[in-house]
């Protein structure tokens, strides 16, 4: 039911910590539900959708059965831990989907408690809850309530604490009109009030998507993933006839080998240690991308950034810190330095711009000059697009800053002349890609402050980890393509498009599809929406406009251009895990082929003791020690699923080879050292 209200008031919710609070990785509360859902998980139905787990666990359910028509102590302890091993991939999927099915408490939470206070035709105002409301609905947010659900700002201006999505505490400014005025439900009105038109449909809001894509319930198997399951349900039906023809060529050797040694010998054979890590490994992609705050909208855009080769960057708050600040003063006429950081900080004094703010630092730095207070009677000229200069007049004086064509016209107009060394001056600094702000105390022009965009530390150094990795960047800016390749170069980026409109952005964006390149990009407003869709992965901001947030495949919850090289590290470290793991579990084979092969068959063809490098005690222990390792390999193998293996900048080559010598040569070597172990530890227990 609704209830009209007469005094607008609405109870809110205290706003929940972020969702990208990161967990530890074994979280006592994670950890127990994931053992609750190790045992869900043996149902065939959900085990059919893996083939390799899916043969481990009818090799089970068949070595059961033999273990009890024929009870012995080897049969019931090979039945054992093949159910084992079934369970330890269950629990590794089930503690990837447990971090994500965590983290969308609390959203859970926030959109069954929020109410709106929604806005009648006559004016009035009813409180109903946030899951009633529909697409069209208008609502009315002041501080202390919460947004209860996506829409945007009709009406009005306020401070809105996002912390609930982004887990960052700093507020935003939200308006009516432009790139800023969308919000997101289950975020909190600081200050002012607003009138909010909703834009979700019910059940298909922010928080809805959020919650279902932590929890993986939307996770569908992507291209390369799929192909690696189909690699390994080959290699899986391959073995089982290899197995099978065992059994008549001992019978035709004179010797007999048991149901249950054949069904070890094909599970210890088939790759069980990636097909049990498989999905945990791409759950735990698109977590890795959660805790970074980042959500992406399937683990197809996750595989996606990991194959990305070509990065489109916007220059402003990617490359460049997003203001231009002063960098030099440049004399002309006869005057020095001191004269013109002199006169350009009172130009600046009441200038709030961080331009302005700039300049009256760097005059103090440079040369100590120390801000002076305003008298009352003087008064500050501010910048417009008519006049292209602001400054300031005080008692006589007359005293201007901006683009050098309106000084020079204003001096003129001042009965000033032009000095002869301005205009070198000033295409100097231009052609090195800053901006010239030509300064006059009123007719007589004492110099110039060069504006620099200052390119972000570090910035240089990622961009040759990118090339490394043969991805090509691409700065997308708006300057002049002068200034844009001074700013490229002093970057360090590839290549750079200037004055970058729409259709240009699309026009690259697919120029390089064309060529057989996955392409990505960020982007924050409308104009940006069809590069966004184009671009194989989008990453919208959440800051920017609800079409943006829709055409991309990605949403940054922290707004921060830079993200884009975190998100392709985290892809590619998706695919280095899951490439390191498959090495390392085909490896493995290698070992157990070696371990079990010449066991079984060296009684009776005594030649094949010289492939019994590893000395087993007896035929059941190699057996029994195969089985044991490679089920708890999978354990072990857990946290390196879950966190990924340790990402590196380099090329394909030199990622093939670490894989070969960590994971391949380790893969051949491990099962050799612990298989022989455990084959002694079970003598040592008189198992056998």
């Amino acid at each position: 039911m609704t209830q009209v209200l007469t005094p607008p008031a609405s109870p809110t919710p205290d706003t929940p910590h972020g969702v990208a609070t990161s967990r530890s990785l074994f979280d006592k509360e994670i950890l127990s539900q994931a053992l609750r859902d190790s045992f869900k998980k043996f149902d065939p139905r959900v085990q059919v959708r893996n083939p390799v787990m899916f043969v481990v666990l009818v090799g089970s359910f068949i070595t059961l059965l033999e273990a009890i028509a024929h009870p012995s102590t080897f049969s019931w302890s090979i039945t054992i831990w093949l159910v084992l091993t079934v369970m330890f991939a269950n629990f590794a999927e089930a503690m990837a989907e447990g971090r994500g099915k965590a983290q969308a408490d609390t959203l859970r939470k926030m959109r069954s408690e929020t109410e709106a206070r929604r806005l009648l035709p006559d004016g009035r105002e009813e409180l109903v809850p946030a899951a009633n409301l529909t697409k069209g609905d208008t609502v009315v947010c002041e501080a202390g309530d919460v947004i209860p659900s996506d829409g945007e700002i009709i009406e009005g201006i306020a401070s809105v604490d996002e912390s609930a999505i982004t887990g960052e505490s700093a507020p935003v400014i939200r308006e009516s009109g432009g790139d800023r005025s969308a919000v997101t439900g289950g975020t909190k009105v600081l200050s002012d009030r607003i009138v909010v038109r909703i834009t979700a449909e019910r059940g298909q809001t922010f928080i809805d998507r959020m919650i279902n894509l932590v929890e993986g319930a939307n996770r569908q198997k992507t291209p390369n993933e799929i192909a690696l399951t189909i690699l390994l349900s080959v290699l899986t039906i391959v073995f089982i006839p290899v197995v099978v023809t065992l059994q008549p060529f001992a019978a035709f050797a004179g010797t007999t080998v048991s149901v249950v040694v054949l069904v070890s010998l094909l599970v210890c054979l088939i790759p069980t240690t990636i097909g049990a890590l498989l999905s945990a490994i791409g759950i735990a992609g698109m977590d890795r991308l959660v805790q970074r705050n980042v959500l992406a909208m399937s683990g197809r855009a996750v595989e996606a950034a990991g194959d990305v080769q070509v990065l489109l960057l916007d220059k402003t708050g990617t490359i460049t810190l997003g203001n231009r600040m002063a960098a030099n003063f440049f004399p002309v006429a006869g005057h020095n330095e001191q004269e013109v950081a002199d006169v350009a900080q009172l130009a600046s004094l009441a200038d709030e711009t961080p331009e302005g703010r700039s300049i009256v630092v760097l005059a103090k730095e440079n040369f100590g000059i120390r801000e002076r207070q305003l008298d009352p009677s003087h008064v500050f000229v501010p910048f417009t697009a008519t006049t292209r200069m602001s400054g300031l007049d005080m008692d006589s004086r007359q005293i201007r800053k901006g683009a050098a064509e309106s000084v020079k016209r204003w001096v003129l107009e001042q009965g000033g002349t032009v000095p002869d060394d301005l205009d070198a001056i000033v295409e100097r600094v231009a052609r090195a890609g800053s901006t010239p702000l030509t300064v006059t105390d009123g007719p007589h022009i004492v110099g110039v402050v060069e504006l620099k965009d200052v390119v972000k530390q570090g910035i240089k150094v990622k961009f040759e980890e990118m090339r490394k990795m043969g991805i090509r960047t691409v700065m997308i800016t708006g300057d002049n393509p002068l200034t844009a390749a001074a700013i490229a170069q002093e970057a360090g980026v590839d290549d750079f498009l200037a004055e970058a409109t729409p259709e240009a952005k699309m026009a690259l964006i697919k120029q390089e599809q064309e060529g057989g390149r996955l392409v990505a990009m960020t982007g924050d407003g409308t104009n940006d929406a069809p590069a966004l869709a184009q671009a194989d992965v989008g990453v919208a901001m959440n800051t920017g406009t609800t079409a943006a947030k829709e055409a991309g495949n990605m949403v940054d919850l922290d707004s921060n251009p830079t993200k884009l090289i975190d998100i392709v590290e985290i892809g590619k470290q998706l695919l280095i895990t899951r490439g390191s793991l498959t090495t390392f579990s085909i490896a493995n084979d290698i070992a157990k082929y070696f371990a079990i092969i010449p066991a079984l068959f060296a009684i009776k063809y005594h030649q094949l003791g010289a492939l019994n490098i590893m000395r087993l005690h007896s035929p059941e222990s190699a057996v029994l020690s195969a089985v044991i390792f490679n089920a708890l390999v999978i354990i072990a193998l857990i946290p390196l699923a879950l966190r990924g293996v340790k990402f590196r900048a380099a090329n394909s080559s030199a990622i093939l080879r670490r894989n070969v010598w960590i994971y391949g040569v380790g893969g051949v070597a491990v099962p050799f050292i612990f298989i022989k172990l455990i084959d002694l530890v079970l003598v040592a227990l008189h198992a056998y």
